[in-house]
């Protein structure tokens, strides 16, 4: 199976050491995500979305294009032809202000355009999605609020939004979502354990 992992972390993909000011629990969890893949035999492609400089604004040119069926600019199309040999997709970010950062809502209002990720009806009624191969949809989040109460009072806005409000609108209906709580709290040694917890999942995958 063929694994897009979209990242999304100002420090880019190799801040997973435990470096002061260039430490990201979000690249640790990352590349746990990688090696549990790897250890499941299955190919990966990470887009890493601030180091590859991704633009996450909705420009105007592009949003005309986006309603006649035009083009998008060039960062939204390589990761559309990406996404397109992907069998799953697997977001890893933090959770800001309960949701996720810029560069993941951009990649949904920028790649997952009409004419490419769905079709609109002409009459109203669902969309009609139109990325096939992908088979499921992952997210790991890495907060510093407890999971529960993301959960439970919150409501898991970033989950909802991948979730329901994103890809079972297109058809994808397979779904998960794991999250590292507490991040600013844990020890070394509690840090590990979620990481290979979360390796474990995704050698499951």
């Amino acid at each position: 199976m063929h694994v897009l992992v979209v990242f999304d972390h100002p420090y880019g993909a190799d801040a997973h050491e435990n470096l002061p000011h260039r430490r990201s629990l979000a690249a640790a969890a990352l590349a746990a995500v990688r090696g549990g893949l790897q250890d499941a035999g299955h190919s990966v492609d990470v887009a890493d979305l601030a180091v590859e400089g991704f633009d996450p604004v909705m420009s105007a040119a592009e949003l005309r294009a986006w309603r006649t069926g035009g083009e998008p600019r060039a960062d939204a199309s390589a990761l559309q032809r990406r996404l397109a040999a992907a069998d799953h997709l697997v977001f890893v970010f933090p959770v800001w202000w309960m949701a996720m950062p810029a560069g993941t809502k951009g990649f949904l209002d920028r790649v997952l355009a009409k004419g490419f990720a769905f079709d609109e009806p002409r009459l109203g009624g669902a969309l009609r999605g139109r990325l096939h191969r992908l088979r499921g949809v992952s997210v790991v989040s890495v907060m510093t609020t407890d999971d529960a109460l993301y959960r439970w009072w919150f409501g898991r806005p970033a989950a909802t939004i991948l979730g329901r409000g994103t890809f079972r609108l297109i058809g994808v209906r397979r779904f998960r979502h794991i999250s590292i709580g507490r991040s600013t709290q844990r020890g070394a040694a509690s840090r590990e354990r979620a990481l290979a917890g979360v390796r474990r999942r995704f050698a499951a995958l």
